[in-house]
């Protein structure tokens, strides 16, 4: 998966994308909030591919407008088995957990 927004060089933006790791966990901190839907789904899908199927998204806490935007993201992937709000101490309302559908459940 590639990040979409250029990469600051010395002398500026680049055109060019950073490959981004697949991991369970994916922070959103770092994207802007119109590359968020784009970002969920490749992610998780890549996830997915790899047998990834518990993944932590974090969203932060805010005003909600990027959990909801998540949320509407999860809720429309047939693949998505689950989600839920993460517990205290794995960043709350900040967070959600995404449980998937292996790609044998097709």
């Amino acid at each position: 998966m590639n990040a979409d927004s250029p990469v600051p060089g010395p002398e500026g933006p680049s055109l060019e994308t950073i490959p981004l790791p697949v991991e369970a966990v994916l922070d959103l901190h770092t994207f802007r909030p119109q590359d968020v839907a784009a970002v969920v789904e490749e992610h998780l899908a890549a996830c997915r591919a790899r047998g990834i199927l518990e993944v932590r998204v974090v969203h932060g806490r805010g005003i909600g407008q990027l959990r909801r935007t998540v949320h509407a993201v999860l809720a429309r992937l047939p693949w998505v088995e689950t989600f839920a709000l993460a517990g205290e101490h794995y960043g709350g309302p900040g967070a959600t957990f995404v449980r998937l559908r292996p790609l044998s459940a097709q």
